[in-house]
């Protein structure tokens, strides 16, 4: 406990005190000896760098919490599945850096929920990286970080209705096998309604 007190550049009451809020994970024990490893550093140096950016600690609680009890990468990501989205790997420090304050747990929760986030280790793994820059991109044009996660819940609805569509429109004239290939056709059909639907909105609105 001294060692990964020195090491944190915290007290050892500090410590104690962390472990009592759970603000840590306990250590791995060995009859009446103690381990801590380089994950429980991690979440020390995390816990450091949250407190410099304002957060409290009740708030640093709820956001461990979430953040121990998020899917894994594997359950995000899917083992082996296509796609063509990159995913981004990020500390809880920077993810709040991201979203300007407002990765609150519940914002955590409900991205989560989507599954946009999951987790890797110490590390929490955004599933693209496209999506990562618009969301922060709009909180920090004004948008608040909850209203952009309700928005992305009512597209997803709408995109897995256009991925249905593709996909029995391709397998009712194709193959399994063309999907792939033919996938990058379905992309462009959507942006350029979208873009379409988006002249039409703004003609409306003007």
């Amino acid at each position: 406990m001294e060692e990964l007190a020195r090491l944190a550049g915290i007290t050892v009451r500090t410590l104690r005190f962390y472990r009592e809020r759970k603000l840590i994970p306990p250590p791995r024990r060995e009859g009446r000896i103690a381990w801590y490893d380089d994950h429980h550093l991690a979440r020390l140096r995390t816990i450091t760098a949250l407190l410099e950016r304002g957060h409290t600690l009740s708030g640093i609680a709820e956001l461990a919490e979430a953040f121990d009890h998020g899917r894994d990468v594997g359950d995000l990501l899917g083992v082996g599945g296509p796609t063509e989205e990159e995913p981004v790997h990020l500390t809880p420090e920077e993810l709040a850096d991201h979203f300007a304050g407002e990765a609150t747990p519940e914002n955590l929760a409900a991205a989560m929920d989507l599954g946009y986030l999951g987790t890797d280790g110490e590390e929490i793994v955004h599933v693209s990286r496209r999506l990562l820059d618009v969301s922060s991109a709009l909180v920090h044009e004004g948008i608040p970080l909850a209203a952009v996660l309700a928005a992305a819940k009512q597209v997803r609805t709408h995109a897995d209705a256009l991925a249905e569509l593709f996909t029995d429109l391709v397998l009712d004239h194709a193959t399994p096998e063309d999907l792939p290939r033919l996938r990058p056709l379905a992309r462009s059909v959507v942006e350029a309604e979208l873009s379409l639907a988006l002249d039409r909105r703004m003609t409306r609105q003007s």
